[in-house]
């Protein structure tokens, strides 16, 4: 359990670093690249990225299915509560910014831009309440560990 816990603790707290400065420095400089740059710029912005995110992401989502079977029973709304987090992380990188991303591949517009930044704010939101979700649990279960 506690293995399971760190490593997901540290997964989303680097996941929220990340989404903070995405949403804060690299989404709002994307404007500056220039459409000309841009279609190429896309193409690796999403091939070096993946490369960063994945691993973070599929390591999250395992151990927060992990903390279900080993967290203690008085723990398993908390645990749901990170894994309905999680879900719409998923769910909101699946259907709003892969396809914002596609698009953007394909053509820099203004309307794909902003829906990109706008809609990346779910995500924001998610990792930041799961970051405070599992400093929490850390806090609950740390006397207990000693």
């Amino acid at each position: 359990m506690k293995l399971i816990l760190l490593t997901n603790v540290f997964a989303t707290l680097f996941m929220v670093g990340l989404i903070w400065f995405v949403q804060i420095v690299h989404y709002p400089l994307f404007s500056s690249v220039g459409q000309k740059e841009f279609q190429h710029y896309e193409q690796l912005h999403q091939r070096l990225t993946t490369w960063v995110v994945g691993p973070a992401m599929l390591v999250e989502l395992a151990t927060a299915v992990g903390l279900l079977k080993f967290a203690p029973k008085e723990s398993q709304t908390l645990v749901w509560a990170g894994i309905v987090l999680v879900g719409i992380i998923w769910i909101s990188t699946a259907t709003l910014s892969v396809p914002a991303h596609n698009s953007l591949t394909l053509e820099y517009t203004q309307a794909a831009y902003q829906k990109l930044v706008r809609t990346n704010w779910i995500r924001t939101i998610c990792w930041t309440a799961r970051g405070v979700l599992m400093v929490y649990l850390i806090d609950r279960f740390y006397s207990s560990w000693n």
